[in-house]
């Protein structure tokens, strides 16, 4: 069994974070392994975008980082305080442990700004949020980040992408990293999804 922790401050966008748990979901059902997915915060109610509350499953002082396989990112809005979380000092010694073990990260949208805030981006390939004027992109490139004008990149063990719309090619790429293409195809029949 593979297990990801899925890391939600407060703030995280709401379709973001149920990518991941959606598709997660279906590839441990339906898929050739399961995947346990824990949902974990810095507080034990979280408010995600739109006033959205979630119980995350632990806090993430609770957890051993060593008994995860992979670290799943979603983006926030700054609207909704996403930044105010996503740049503590906490969430940036995650990222910084997960990337220390060359444990999958994969982020969406602004998602891949904590990384980027971590350091674990420096001098690597990434995206982020294409549209608003290109905003986000500069401030990605601000920490010396190559940022690629892609849907998602992969740079080693670190998925970046560009917006909401990316959500579940994200997911069925951690997929395919925690277990092989032909599972996240599978995966990605079953729910529908053309074939790429």
């Amino acid at each position: 069994m593979k297990r990801v922790l899925l890391l939600i401050p407060h703030g995280a966008e709401v379709f973001e974070t149920a990518a991941f748990i959606d598709v997660l979901g279906w590839a441990s059902v339906e898929g050739c392994e399961p995947i346990e997915v824990v949902t974990a915060g810095l507080q034990p109610e979280v408010t995600c975008t739109f006033g959205v509350r979630l119980l995350p499953d632990a806090l993430i002082g609770e957890l051993r980082l060593d008994e995860f396989d992979a670290l799943a990112l979603p983006g926030g809005f700054e609207e909704f305080g996403f930044y105010e979380e996503a740049f503590s000092a906490t969430v940036g010694e995650v990222i910084r442990e997960f990337d220390r073990r060359s444990r999958p990260i994969a982020s969406i949208c602004v998602g891949a700004l904590p990384i980027a805030h971590s350091g674990a981006l420096t001098g690597r390939c990434a995206t982020t949020y294409h549209l608003g004027d290109g905003r986000r992109r500069r401030q990605l490139a601000a920490y010396d980040v190559d940022v690629l004008d892609q849907p998602v990149v992969r740079d080693g063990n670190i998925l970046t992408s560009t917006s909401p719309a990316t959500a579940v090619e994200v997911a069925l790429a951690l997929v395919e990293i925690l277990t092989n293409r032909a599972n996240a195809d599978h995966v990605r029949g079953l729910m529908g999804f053309a074939s790429t």
